[in-house]
């Protein structure tokens, strides 16, 4: 398989992001499933390609089946994201859940996951933040659905400041099942690769594009100005540090030019 793979995914899916702001109504519902299962085949398939089908086969039944079996939780217990239900925009259903919402778990999942790996040893503190950075990324994500009338809560109270109709229990479930997803998924994840080797610079600017992207689309496209600043706040904790190590890898590896002995 052709390790570029991901990377023309990830250009497809840019294109379809970028795209989100100009569309509408069915169209727009139809370009966020197609973009969910786009950015589900791209992490997989970056999975199976740099770890082999274990960690791949791991993502999925880790991620993709504990996503929808928390989801299907949720909807029938209100536990632990609050009672909430899904209207019939997002496609087909089982257990009252749409098949792309654990779907959008795993693709966010494994660059989180992998984001994590490079910035810390292995142990609680890489799986903390895994899941932070995977938590966080629905700062974002739940403002914009229910502002499209994808879900709503039945009881939205507490809050966040600026960001009605989603409780704060949602983000503590978030967190709550984003700590259980990468604790399982730990040891079965496979290796860490070494920085010098490119084949994880997909997953990291899935990551930061993920980030910087929808800073710019809730505070300029959709009208979501709040849920900008606390997802820009929230996702800051694993992007910002990524995009410095990154940075600061990349100017140790620039050739450096020779000093002049003569001069």
């Amino acid at each position: 398989m052709d390790h570029r793979l991901p990377w023309a995914g990830l250009g497809v899916l840019v294109l379809a992001q970028i795209c989100y702001p100009l569309t509408a109504g069915a169209t727009r519902a139809g370009l966020t499933v197609a973009t969910v299962v786009l950015g589900y085949l791209i992490s997989v398939s970056h999975a199976l390609l740099t770890r082999g089908p274990r960690a791949a086969a791991a993502l999925v039944a880790v991620a993709t089946g504990g996503g929808f079996a928390i989801e299907a939780l949720g909807v029938a217990t209100s536990f632990p994201f609050g009672s909430y239900d899904y209207s019939g925009e997002l496609g087909p259903k089982l257990a009252g859940v749409p098949l792309i919402i654990p779907l959008a778990w795993t693709w966010m999942a494994w660059p989180a996951w992998l984001t994590a790996a490079r910035l810390t040893p292995p142990g609680v503190r890489r799986v903390a933040l895994a899941a932070v950075g995977l938590a966080a990324w629905d700062l974002f994500l739940d403002p914009q659905m229910v502002a499209e009338g994808y879900w709503r809560w039945q009881d939205a109270a507490p809050a966040l400041p600026g960001l009605p109709g989603v409780p704060v229990s949602n983000y503590l479930g978030w967190l709550l099942f984003a700590v259980l997803l990468m604790a399982a998924l730990r040891p079965l994840a496979g290796p860490v690769i070494d920085y010098a080797d490119s084949r994880d610079a997909p997953m990291y600017a899935l990551y930061l594009w993920t980030y910087l992207s929808s800073v710019l689309a809730h505070a300029v496209f959709l009208g979501l100005p709040a849920s900008a600043v606390w997802g820009a706040a929230g996702m800051a904790v694993a992007a910002v540090p990524l995009a410095l190590a990154l940075g600061r890898e990349r100017r140790e590896r620039r050739p450096r030019r020779p000093v002049d002995a003569t001069a």
